[in-house]
Parts: C-alpha cells; sequence; structure tokens
C-alpha cells in the first residue's frame, strides 16, 4: 500500500461501513411521507430536469417527467457511466476474466514496457478506478484532441506522468476508457456485450449500443444510453448491496468499496466558485470505485454522476434511491440547476423520508 493510503482509507472508510452495515429502517408509507404535488411543483420550477424517479422501503413513491422526457426514451447519462463501468470490473474480478485491482496496465497494454518512463508500469487497474493513475489529462483542453486521434487507447497511455501512481486524484474519461479497452481484451467480449450479459439482463433490461473509439471499444465512462427506470435500477443493485432477486449480481465487497470514498483535492474551478461567493452543494464529496461519496441532508450517499445532472443517489440508511436525468447541454447554468435540484432533493425527498423512520 501507498504511503499515507492507509491513514486514508481508514478514515474514508467509515462512510462505507456506514452504507453496508447500517440497520434497514423499520417499515413506512414512504408516500405519506413525501408531499408529491408540492415536490412536483418544485421540480417543475427546473427547466432543465427531464425526470426524477425516488424508490424508497420498497416502492417507487414518486415519478415524473419533464420538458418533453417520456419514460421509455432513453437518456445520454454522460458520466454515470463510469459507474457502470467500476461494477463490471468488479463482476470481471468476481468471474475470473481479471485477477484483481492491483493487477498493473501492463498485463493488457504491453507497449508501456517500451515507455521510457518507469512509472507507466506501476499503474494499476484500481488507479484507473480511483482517478489516480498520474496521468496528463484528457479533458478540458485535451478533450478534442483525445477523441479525434486515431487511436484512443494509444492516446491516453501516451501522456507524460504528472505524479506517481496512487498520489492524487484528476477526474477524467481517458481513466475509464482504459477500463472499457481492458474488459474488451480480458472477457473476449465487446464491454457492451459484457454489460448486457453480466449486469443489464439480470436487472430486466438491455443496453442500446452508445458510441465507440476508431477501434471499435465502448467508450468507456460516457454517453451511455439508459431510461430513467434503468437508472433506478441500477441504484437498487448497490442499495441491496449488488444483488437482485435473490442472486449476486455485483459483488458485496466490490459495493462497500465502491462506496468507500477517499479524499481529493478541491479542483480549480470550485475553489473559483468560491471565490465569487457561490457554493458547490457537493463540495466536499469524495470518490471510490466510479462512485462518488457525500452526505446529503445529513445521510451517508454513495451517487454516480453525469454532466448536466445525470445523478443516481443511493442512500441505505433511508433505504431510498433517487434518479434523475436532465439536459446535457453545455451551459453556464449547469451548476445552478445541480445546487437548485439538490436543495429540493434534500428538502423534499430526503428531509421527509428521514422524519418518517
Amino acid at each position: 500500500m501507498r504511503a499515507g493510503a492507509g491513514t486514508a482509507r481508514v478514515i474514508a472508510g467509515v462512510a462505507a461501513l456506514v452504507l453496508l452495515l447500517a440497520p434497514a429502517a423499520p417499515p413506512l408509507e414512504a408516500r405519506q411521507a413525501i408531499d408529491a404535488a408540492t415536490l412536483d411543483a418544485a421540480a417543475r420550477d427546473l427547466p432543465k430536469l427531464h425526470s426524477l424517479l425516488v424508490h424508497a422501503r420498497g416502492t417507487l413513491v414518486f415519478e415524473r417527467y419533464y420538458h418533453g422526457a417520456r419514460a421509455d426514451r432513453p437518456a445520454n447519462v454522460k458520466s454515470a457511466s463510469k459507474s457502470v463501468i467500476a461494477a463490471l470490473v468488479g463482476i470481471a474480478i468476481a468471474d475470473k476474466h481479471l485477477p484483481g485491482v492491483r493487477e498493473p496496465l501492463a498485463t493488457y497494454f504491453p507497449s508501456l514496457a517500451n515507455d521510457h518512463d518507469p512509472r507507466k508500469r506501476q499503474i494499476t487497474v484500481e488507479d484507473l478506478l480511483t482517478m489516480r493513475p498520474g496521468l496528463e489529462s484528457t479533458s478540458g483542453r485535451n478533450y478534442g484532441r483525445w477523441v479525434s486521434s486515431p487511436n484512443w487507447v494509444r492516446f491516453v497511455l501516451s501522456r507524460p506522468m504528472l505524479a506517481d501512481p496512487g498520489a492524487s486524484m484528476d477526474y477524467r474519461t481517458g481513466n475509464t476508457h482504459l477500463l472499457s479497452a481492458i474488459l474488451t481484451r480480458a472477457t473476449g467480449m465487446s464491454t457492451r456485450q459484457f454489460a448486457n450479459t453480466a449486469l443489464a439482463r439480470p436487472l430486466g433490461f438491455t443496453l442500446p449500443p452508445w458510441p465507440t473509439d476508431p477501434q471499435g471499444i465502448y467508450f468507456g465512462g460516457n454517453d451511455m444510453l439508459m431510461t430513467p427506470r434503468q437508472l433506478l435500477e441500477f441504484g437498487r443493485l448497490y442499495l441491496n448491496g449488488g444483488r437482485v432477486d435473490g442472486r449476486q449480481v455485483v459483488p458485496e465487497a466490490w459495493v462497500r468499496q465502491s462506496c468507500t470514498g477517499r479524499p481529493r483535492e478541491l479542483p480549480a474551478w470550485a475553489r473559483g466558485l468560491e471565490s465569487r461567493g457561490e457554493r458547490d452543494p457537493l463540495r466536499d464529496r469524495q470518490y471510490g470505485y466510479g462512485w462518488w461519496v457525500h452526505e446529503i441532508g445529513g445521510h451517508p450517499t454513495c451517487f454516480a454522476w453525469g454532466y448536466g445532472g445525470q445523478y443516481v443517489f443511493v442512500m441505505p440508511t433511508l433505504q431510498a434511491v433517487i434518479a434523475t436525468t436532465s439536459s446535457p447541454d453545455v451551459s453556464e447554468e449547469r451548476r445552478d440547476h445541480r445546487r437548485q435540484l439538490v436543495e429540493v432533493l434534500t428538502r423534499l425527498v430526503v428531509a421527509p423520508l428521514a422524519a418518517g423512520r
């Protein structure tokens, strides 16, 4: 284990223990706890919101669609796809397709043996899952160059090392695209084929195609298409410790690790918000294996998050899952939308459910 990692894991692991070991809340008529009319009115006031679904105490207690969205229309869940990719890695390890999270990338990308920086040969699958490989970013000013390159995997692996593997977090889609490439090579199936066989079908649905790179590798961590109810079912899988209908789809230990938050440095854009008097409602979030970890309304929450407001909030102490989809369009208003959405959910969903336990 790298220096400092043990302390960080012990501190952050408390959140995971609360998530998975908290006793189930007593039975509740959750429909009575939530004022559906008030929640609906508040949701309608969010111009970018497309859907809001709340499942609590074993019941779908709220489901509404807005601004032309429909229950049967798949949404681009953006980076919430990263949580799906992480789940697939956990399944692949359980099924012996992958040896484990400590496996070095060089096992799957032999060209790293010839790279001039030996640190690249130390990058592991876990470093990709936790966004800590140390490679230069494939986002921001580099994103266009990356997705227009003839070989996305080679582009990511050719980035210079800016930090030692495992030293610091840099949230980038290039990391999860490498995981998609690893899944493709290790399972002998495309990422979509493996996702449908091992994850989607046990949940009762099929994932439609989403974009691939020039080599045919499915985009790892972006642009996956799911309906709001499918997002909700994915969240319920994690709420139930990786089980569905008595079947262990995702290993329970993997769910626990995914929801173990690891500290991160506050990014520059968040510091910029605060300098202007704004505050990100999820400012102090941590990151696990492809899932964010935070508290909402005082309740530990493990959540998938996609650009623009694509969310799956898993809240074990309330026995609740909340799924939202929103407009994925680029807009300066997206952070304000996120702030308003979290405020609505905290006030009109989380607080009533907590009060009614």
